[in-house]
């Protein structure tokens, strides 16, 4: 499928849209105020161990300490000899090991292999989100255009988007071949699909210098301190994103152009051709609609051309998406109107996924079917469609409730997260209290404040629309309320005042504050 980039670059942000036929699959922005620390490399110093969650808490010179699972931690097995440097080394025979002693199946206690003070050289694998800190891993990769160098691995994979089976044998063989003349894994990237061994060589030689740099680097710097910081985001999305398969990429920046132009032509110059700077009166974004599409990302509801519609609401927890007929009945079988409208909610289902750059848990909830062929039907087109998607995926099969349970690789903050902040007024909950209930609460303050202390006067003051409210609709109320207590009430209208919030005052001007 052919593809489109759109990189607009000004000097609030640099914005990466990606396009598939004219729709926009893919969005990534980065602000010029923050600075990304994902894939970077750090030499960190241990500050906490905590083998009950098998977890430790690394200072790394960012403002929150890292988290370091026992999952991500690389160690070398002290009978070996020399191991792979820049891991911590255990001495297996000393160290008791069983099936239960870590749980969850880690033979090992976290406090096993590293100790409060230990130095150690980490990577970022997914960035700070909301009050979490960086969580970070002993497992390095090294990405470039063609392959990611493991160099704590032997690992050798290929990119599962490389369909044909003796491409795939090539390019194993290939990599089998230099391993034995290197240390370390690989894995292969799809853009790799063709390339000569002279190019594939070269690349891995690049790969192993930058990591021995980065390890000489190290060795003289004190922790906590930065050792390797990842490529610009310019030139990132032209390594991770620019592949065959794209017809064109446009960028509105002079001087990203240039950027990109001078890597493009060391990397990959037959794709140069490729690249335009875009100098139009029109702003790139709005003149292929990205503008109006990120605006219906930030929104719940997303229409269906059918007529059916997702939901979409994401909570710290999980994120849920519910799909719905809405105004889509068609025509005589309901089975099958069913069906077309939950097939056609597959591809906008996982559209908004990768738009959204969604992760965690994720539970859609596809109209019921009672047929099972149906629900497989549904189960492998998604399963196809998410084949695209470059985080990692697990998805699980129709549950007995009809949900679809899955969980996406999550390396940075969502576009919402980036995008938007908790509302003022609901604080994050999505709603607040009707205006009628807000009215019912003052006048039970009204009366609790009338018999703790007996004023004869009170004054209100309320947000403009409650006082509104009381003068219309609820106006015979009121006066009931002043008149059974025999008090003299006086509303006093503030704009700025929270809708739930309202303030009691009495005669003296001393505010009132209730049991």
């Amino acid at each position: 499928m052919e593809k489109e980039i759109l990189i607009s670059d000004d000097e609030y942000e640099t914005r990466c849209a990606v396009l598939e036929k004219g729709v926009l699959n893919e969005i990534q922005i980065e602000r010029k105020a923050t600075k990304p620390v994902l894939g970077n490399l750090y030499k960190g110093r241990v500050e906490n161990v905590l083998p009950g969650m098998q977890v430790a808490f690394v200072d790394i010179g960012l403002e929150r300490h890292a988290f370091l699972h026992i999952s991500d931690l690389k160690y070398n097995n002290a009978e070996d000899g020399n191991g792979d440097e820049g891991l911590p080394t255990i001495d297996l025979q000393a160290t008791p090991a069983n099936k239960t002693r870590g749980g969850r199946g880690f033979p090992y206690l976290i406090t096993d292999l590293i100790s409060k003070n230990q130095e150690l050289l980490v990577q970022v694998g997914k960035e700070p989100i909301g009050s979490k800190g960086a969580r970070v891993t002993s497992n390095i990769t090294l990405p470039g255009r063609y392959v990611v160098y493991l160099p704590n691995s032997s690992t050798i994979g290929v990119s599962r988007r490389i369909e044909t089976e003796s491409e795939r044998e090539r390019l194993r063989d290939l990599a089998q071949t230099l391993k034995a003349d290197v240390e370390g894994g690989f894995i292969i990237r799809t853009a790799a699909e063709g390339l000569s061994e002279e190019e594939f060589t070269a690349e891995i030689r690049y790969l192993i210098n930058q990591w021995k740099q980065a390890l000489k680097r190290s060795k003289h710097k004190t922790a906590p301190s930065l050792i390797g910081r990842d490529l610009s985001f310019i030139n990132r999305i032209v390594r991770d994103k620019f592949t065959k398969d794209v017809k064109h990429l446009l960028i509105d920046s002079p001087s990203g152009h240039k950027e990109m132009i001078d890597y493009v032509t060391s990397v990959m110059p037959s794709l140069k051709e490729r690249i335009s700077l875009y100098d139009e009166d029109t702003p790139l974004f709005s003149a292929y609609g990205v503008d109006q599409e990120l605006q219906k990302a930030l929104s719940e509801k997303i229409w269906l051309q059918c007529g059916g519609h997702i939901i979409i609401q994401q909570t710290e927890a999980m994120v849920s998406i519910d799909v719905n007929t809405g105004r889509f009945v068609g025509q005589s079988d309901p089975d099958n109107t069913i069906l077309s409208a939950n097939l056609e909610a597959v591809d906008e289902v996982v559209r908004q996924i990768q738009l959204r750059d969604l992760g965690g848990i994720i539970v859609v909830d596809f109209i019921d079917m009672d047929e099972p062929a149906h629900r497989r039907q549904v189960f492998k087109l998604l399963q196809e469609a998410l084949r695209k998607d470059k985080a990692r995926t697990n998805i699980l099969h129709f549950s007995d409730l009809g949900l679809v349970e899955m969980t996406r690789q999550r390396t940075r903050p969502s576009l919402a997260t980036l995008l938007t902040e908790q509302c003022p007024y609901c604080e994050g909950h999505g709603t607040i209290l009707s205006i009628e209930t807000v009215v019912i609460s003052l006048f039970r303050a009204i009366k609790r404040a009338h018999r703790q202390t007996r004023q004869s006067k009170i004054r209100i003051i309320a947000n403009d629309h409650i006082v509104s409210h009381l003068n219309a609709q609820m106006s015979a109320k009121f006066r009931e309320l002043k008149k059974s207590l025999k008090l003299d009430l006086l509303l006093e209208p503030d704009a700025d005042l929270h809708l739930e919030d309202y303030r009691i005052f009495a005669a003296n001007g001393e505010e009132l504050f209730l049991d």
